[in-house]
């Protein structure tokens, strides 16, 4: 069987240590529970770790941690996108992740 696959865009308006304290929390998170992960972040250093068209099409679950609209996001618009806010993402990753396969389930 093959992996599952999440991918995550973080971002905020400064893009300091929030979007990466999210994004890492995500990716933890999603690793502990098998999935294949990237994250994208937006912030102060622009776009770091770009999501492609195939990553996004290919990904079981998207998630947007953000506190601001992301660059490009017109790239998620024919995809079902989990938003949740940036402290969502740092304090409980991991439920989160198991709630969205919940409500897919």
């Amino acid at each position: 069987m093959a992996k599952k696959k999440l991918v995550a865009l973080c971002a905020c308006t400064m893009g300091l240590a929030h979007t990466f304290m999210a994004a890492q929390a995500l990716e933890d998170a999603a690793k502990e529970l098998g999935y294949d992960v990237k994250v994208e972040t937006q912030g102060a250093d622009g776009i770091q770790n770009e999501l492609t068209p195939a990553e996004i099409a290919e990904a079981d679950i998207i998630i947007h941690a953000v506190a601001i609209a992301p660059q490009n996001n017109e790239r998620f618009d024919a995809y079902d996108i989990y938003e949740i806010g940036l402290q969502d993402a740092i304090k409980n990753a991991k439920g989160i992740i198991q709630e969205i396969e919940s409500m897919e389930g």
